[in-house]
């Protein structure tokens, strides 16, 4: 048997992900139509031999994760839990705390899955790999340039046999390209070497003079704790992919991975994707619609659109590389282009709603998404474009390049502007 171990974080972290993570905890957030995390659900639940599904975070249990968690389990008739932290006990702290609940009923192996991360998820093959070659820790890999290799997990691995010689978290120098994916496969045996930091964490605590400067015994961070400390000795391997994969870290990222995924869909979930019919609007590419959301005939749509429940696209409008979060409504002649639309919020006639695409460099394969930091030299850089819950726009007006948070009500344009 197995099972999967999601790692979800908490309220603390996601703060680049703001000011969509206020209304919603970041990993029930919507990318191609469906929450961030019941992507990695669906390709869990998809592995033969699959048993029981652990979200592991520190988010108090609201009404939102909790009716997430049953619909989850009524979908794919397994199994979904969360396990909630006592305190943000870092990637491996919870894996460790929660280590009785992981290997109730002898699993042969169970998957750990970073939350932010968009993959197709090639389990099945880390598992065929796994059964090969069996050790504690196998590692998803895939590559990067060199210069955005730096912003990774950087892997030194053995051509011929696959075993992890070295690995640095976001180096200052160039190590290698292959980047870790934020996606494992680990033995029970794993867990182990978890133990081994704790109880060092433990000593070091006790030796230190002022305790609560100590980040606690209890905090294991996988990467700079167990993966650097084993790499060379035979129990770490990686398994390289070349499928599509993305870290979820800054609302643009989101915009992209929401491009992926709604991609992948023609393979994987067709039957989600809007078809042009007569009488309905006009599709342009990959666009997801909810079925309660009410589109005028004359809209144009795509590509890389998704379309949340209950929202209202009146005549005319004209989406593009965006996301339109529940309940906002888009009214007639409306162009939102590189965006994202909180709920329940409401964009006036004839007004333009645009943002700047922050997408990796088309020209070279190995490019990934940039998740930098929304300012330099004190201004905002262009980027995408983002809504806050309930923002009003009125009509015939250009919001461009901007951040506007929850609950405002705009009279004028705005460009390249956080408005508060």
């Amino acid at each position: 048997m197995l099972k999967a171990v999601i790692l979800i974080g908490g309220p603390q972290k996601g703060t680049r992900f703001r000011p969509l993570s206020f209304e919603v905890p970041k990993p029930l957030f919507p990318v191609a139509g469906v929450p961030m995390i019941q992507h990695h659900i669906e390709a869990c639940a998809q592995v033969p031999g699959m048993q029981e599904i652990l979200l592991i975070g520190f988010y108090q249990p609201d009404e939102a994760l909790t009716q997430f968690l049953e619909t989850a389990q009524q979908e794919f008739n397994l199994p979904v839990r969360y396990l909630q932290e006592f305190a943000p006990l870092g990637t491996g702290g919870g894996l460790y705390h929660f280590r009785d609940q992981i290997l109730a009923g002898a699993p042969e192996a169970f998957f750990v899955l970073n939350a932010d991360v968009c993959s197709d998820f090639p389990l099945g093959a880390m598992l065929d790999a796994h059964r090969r070659q069996r050790h504690p820790f196998l590692l998803l890999g895939t590559t990067a340039n060199r210069t955005q290799s730096l912003n990774y997990g950087c892997i030194v691995e053995n051509p011929q046999t696959h075993e992890v010689l070295h690995y640095v978290e976001k180096p200052s120098t160039f190590i290698s390209d292959i980047i870790n994916c934020g996606i494992y496969l680990f033995s029970p045996e794993a867990l182990k070497p978890l133990r081994d930091v704790f109880q060092r964490n433990q000593q070091d605590r006790q030796l230190e003079e002022s305790p609560g400067s100590w980040p606690g015994a209890g905090t294991i961070r996988l990467e700079q704790d167990v993966f650097s400390a084993l790499a060379g000795q035979g129990q770490i391997y990686v398994h390289l992919t070349e499928g599509i994969w993305s870290q979820i870290k800054s609302a643009g990222s989101a915009l992209y991975a929401s491009r992926l995924y709604l991609s992948r869909y023609q393979i994987t979930h067709p039957e989600r994707l809007a078809k042009h019919t007569p009488g309905g609007p006009r599709i342009r590419g990959n666009v997801y619609i909810h079925p309660t959301a009410k589109v005028a005939p004359s809209a144009v749509l795509g590509p890389n659109v998704s379309i949340g429940k209950g929202v209202t696209l009146g005549e005319g409008v004209r989406l593009r590389e965006s996301i339109v979060l529940h309940g906002a409504t888009l009214q007639e002649h409306t162009c939102v282009l590189h965006s994202i639309v909180g709920w329940g919020s409401t964009v006036g006639r004839w007004a333009r709603v645009e943002g700047t695409p922050n997408d990796p460099n088309p020209n070279d394969p190995r490019a990934r998404m940039d998740s930098e930091s929304l300012f330099k030299d004190g201004k905002l850089l262009p980027a995408i474009t983002i809504l806050g819950c309930r923002v009003r726009i009125p009509a015939e007006v250009l919001i461009l390049n901007s951040i506007v948070l929850p609950h405002k009500e705009l009279s004028r344009s705005f460009t390249n502007q956080i408005i508060l």
